[in-house]
């Protein structure tokens, strides 16, 4: 499987943006999409994920965008969007997505190329 994040750019706080993760490759390899952001100095940390199989699609978020961020997929395209609304400067950070073996993503096979999103007036 192959993956590709874009979207990024720079967005004032409370303004939206979304990203897409274009994911190449038999979805009989991976069952779920997660989607982590990293900001300078920080670790690694999930924003949320998305299970792939077409009787599932279940997602879950991280508290920090609970509410603010969507989680999609369309299986046609093969691609899983994040949505992000009322953005915030703490949001700032480098996006990617990720597939996993299972649909809770709890193992990670495959990593995506980051794409950078800025939150600034």
């Amino acid at each position: 499987v192959q993956l590709q994040a874009s979207g990024g750019g720079l967005v004032q706080p409370g303004g939206s943006l979304r990203l897409s993760c274009v994911h190449s490759g038999s979805t009989l390899d991976f069952n779920g999409i997660a989607w982590y952001r990293q900001a300078p100095g920080k670790e690694r940390e999930r924003v949320g994920r998305i299970a792939i199989s077409s009787s599932d699609g279940r997602t879950s978020y991280a508290d920090p965008v609970k509410g603010r961020f969507t989680i999609s997929r369309d299986n046609a395209k093969n691609t899983v969007y994040l949505q992000m609304n009322n953005l915030k400067p703490d949001d700032m950070a480098v996006y990617y997505c990720a597939a996993a073996i299972d649909s809770q993503c709890r193992v990670l096979k495959r990593w995506g190329q980051g794409t950078l999103v800025t939150v600034s007036s």
